[in-house]
């Protein structure tokens, strides 16, 4: 059987393998992301819950992308009560857990500041969510012993391109978020720039005036003429 042969059963097998597979019983390795960007008023502090399994992981990713200081207070609590991780006035971090049943609970701390909002980006990845059901996809296979490239290996193939593309993701999520927080510095830096030039403008004009005044009070002849 030659090379055309086998891959043209290889894609009739996996068309029919899909038309009697239930909803759900092919599935790919679970990794599950999510981003999210907020307003954290001053002197005020907002916690987020995430639900988890026994040997999951939990990537949490933050960025302060605008308000002075561009610092913030930051905690993970896992479903015991234990503070897992705790950052005081930082600006951005990457924490990864292995977590276990229950809900986890991450914190962001804001009540150190008493004028100053903060805008704040943060990043979930969450992985290894549902691995019980990846295997559940070969009961449904037969007569695959005779092809070279098994399924098994298409699968793999599949998750090792899916998990690039996630990366690739990631990686573009976070690259707005610093492009959007050099921005925001950009911005501030603009309009302090702008602010004090005119300052210094204004002092310039007074001291000129008061140059010329000074000057012309010099030459002026202050004796009373007689008759």
């Amino acid at each position: 059987m030659g090379t055309a042969s086998r891959l043209l059963l290889l894609l009739l097998l996996l068309h029919n393998l899909l038309l009697l597979l239930p909803p759900g019983a092919f599935g790919f390795a679970p990794s599950l992301d999510s981003d999210f960007t907020f307003a954290l008023p001053a002197g005020r502090k907002e916690c987020f819950f995430q639900p988890m399994r026994h040997g999951a992981s939990l990537e949490v990713e933050y960025q302060v992308l605008d308000g002075a200081g561009l610092d913030v207070d930051f905690y993970l609590e896992s479903p015991k009560g234990e503070i897992l991780i705790f950052h005081q006035r930082k600006s951005d971090g990457v924490h990864t857990v292995e977590t276990e049943d229950g809900d986890y609970m991450f914190c962001f701390d804001n009540t150190f500041s008493t004028i100053s909002e903060k805008v704040i980006f943060f990043e979930l990845i969450l992985d290894n969510m549902g691995e019980e059901q990846q295997e559940d996809w070969k009961k449904y296979i037969t007569g695959t012993d005779l092809l070279d490239m098994k399924l098994e290996d298409i699968l793999e193939s599949i998750n090792n391109v899916k998990a690039r593309l996630s990366k690739s993701l990631q990686i573009q999520t976070l690259l707005r978020a610093f492009e959007a927080r050099d921005r925001n510095i950009q911005e501030s830096n603009f309009d302090t720039v702008n602010f004090w030039s005119m300052v210094n403008l204004g002092v310039m004009v007074v001291v000129s005036a008061v140059q010329v005044y000074m000057l012309k009070s010099l030459f002026e002849d202050k004796r009373k003429s007689r008759t």
